[in-house]
């Protein structure tokens, strides 16, 4: 603490008495002032006053301390500011006149701080307001959205600006924002009008598939559905993902009970036919099928888009060949169809393969062999996974007759998956030779 005497000698200084009243010289453009009043002693007053000059200049040189110290000068200013109006107003004597100049100082050096920040903060709004716009033409809405978010938190992190500036500022930015959602709001309307358009094509052929599935107008449902068909592939749209498979599932559905009622049909009218005195016997029968069986086989040695023709041609004239009796005409059937289910496996994989890029070591014979394995592999895993499906879907089946032909339909599917599995796993076995070899 400062002696009695130094006290006394700076309130000397810069005061002194008056009668009873104890006076601040005049400093800077204020005239003196009265601070007080005598209590005691004169001394003692003077002595008061310069005590409590020296707390209110510990105030100053706290205050300015702390503005040395800060990073964020600028919050300090009205606090310099409201100390520096003290100064022609606070009861006290001392040397308030360099208190001022300093107090002076530090607001100068504020004020060049707070220029040079809002000088920052303009570029950084500016940069801000660029990246938006720049998200003018864009369609990943989700990188969009993000990004803008991001921005907004940066807008709001980013200091102050000159006044001036702040609304047109505010409204480029926000024209910017607000264009983005506009334009994605009006792509997500027109996607849900696209989707719900897709929906209702999908639905309209599921119900008129739906209608046909129990004709027996077999003929001419046959022709009907196919073109059902090629109408649902021909359908310009997408749907999530679920949703499509739904409605798939339920369209398949349709025409596999159709097509499962259809071999039925087509089974018992070949057991109705009669052999007739000079009609083909049985075994002449089994001799052109078997000559049917063997062409099939040999297929998979003529081109690929050949094969799939002659496969279709081969399954046509099978069905013009009478019946054969017993055991052997199960046996017959069953090669027949086999040898058909490889030759549209292998063009369906072929199909595939020509969409997939081919690196350059996959050229080898060995190498492109071992493709088409992994590639069948995992064309088995799907198989396996619609067949689990149902394989649940029928175990839940309640045991009622009026689930009886969704019974059948779905036994047939199962079949089918069993089959589709073996072609694969024989056409695997084929390549494997390939590889050894």
């Amino acid at each position: 603490m400062e002696s009695q005497d130094h006290l006394l000698a700076e309130a000397r200084r810069y005061g002194y008495i008056e009668g009873d009243q104890v006076w601040l010289r005049p400093l800077l453009t204020f005239p003196a002032r009265q601070v007080g009043q005598v209590k005691e002693s004169a001394d003692a007053s003077l002595v008061y006053f310069a005590q409590r000059f020296t707390l209110f200049r510990s105030k100053v040189e706290e205050l300015l301390q702390k503005i040395e110290e800060s990073d964020n000068k600028g919050s300090y200013l009205m606090k310099a500011l409201h100390l520096k109006e003290q100064v022609g107003s606070y009861d006290a004597l001392g040397d308030f006149e360099s208190l001022y100049h300093r107090l002076t100082e530090a607001e100068e050096s504020i004020k060049v701080t707070i220029n040079r920040n809002r000088e920052k903060n303009l570029a950084t709004k500016i940069g801000l307001i660029q990246e938006a716009e720049a998200l003018h033409d864009t369609i990943d809405w989700q990188a969009g959205s993000d990004k803008l978010k991001d921005l907004r938190q940066g807008w709001i992190k980013t200091g102050p600006v000159e006044k001036h500036l702040v609304d047109e500022l505010e409204a480029r930015f926000q024209a910017a924002v607000d264009a983005f959602f506009a334009r994605k709001k009006e792509f997500l309307a027109e996607k849900k009008s696209m989707t719900n358009r897709v929906y209702d094509q999908y639905k309209d052929l599921i119900h008129k598939s739906e209608a046909l599935q129990s004709s027996n107008e077999f003929e001419e449902t046959t022709r009907k559905l196919k073109v059902l068909q090629q109408q649902w592939k021909e359908i310009d749209g997408t749907l999530p993902r679920k949703q499509a498979n739904d409605l798939w599932t339920r369209f398949r559905a349709a025409h596999n009970h159709f097509f499962e009622r259809l071999k039925v049909h087509i089974e018992s009218k070949r057991q109705e036919q009669q052999f007739t005195p000079g009609g083909n016997s049985g075994e002449d029968n089994l001799s052109r099928k078997r000559a049917l069986v063997a062409e099939a086989q040999a297929l998979l040695q003529r081109p690929m888009q050949e094969a799939v023709t002659r496969a279709k041609e081969l399954q046509a004239a099978w069905k013009k060949v009478g019946p054969v009796r017993g055991e052997e005409s199960d046996r017959v059937w069953e090669q027949f169809i086999l040898a058909c289910d490889k030759v549209f496996e292998m063009s369906a994989l072929e199909h595939y393969m020509r969409k997939r890029p081919v690196a350059t070591e996959a050229s080898t014979p060995q190498n492109q062999a071992a493709l088409r394995i992994q590639a069948l592999q995992e064309f088995i895993k799907y198989d396996q996974q619609e067949q689990d499906v149902l394989q649940e879907n029928l175990g839940k089946l309640s045991d009622s007759p009026s689930n009886e032909a969704f019974r059948t339909m779905l036994q047939g599917k199962i079949r089918a998956f069993d089959r589709k599995i073996r072609t694969k796993n024989d056409l695997i076995a084929m390549f494997r030779q390939q590889t050894v070899g």
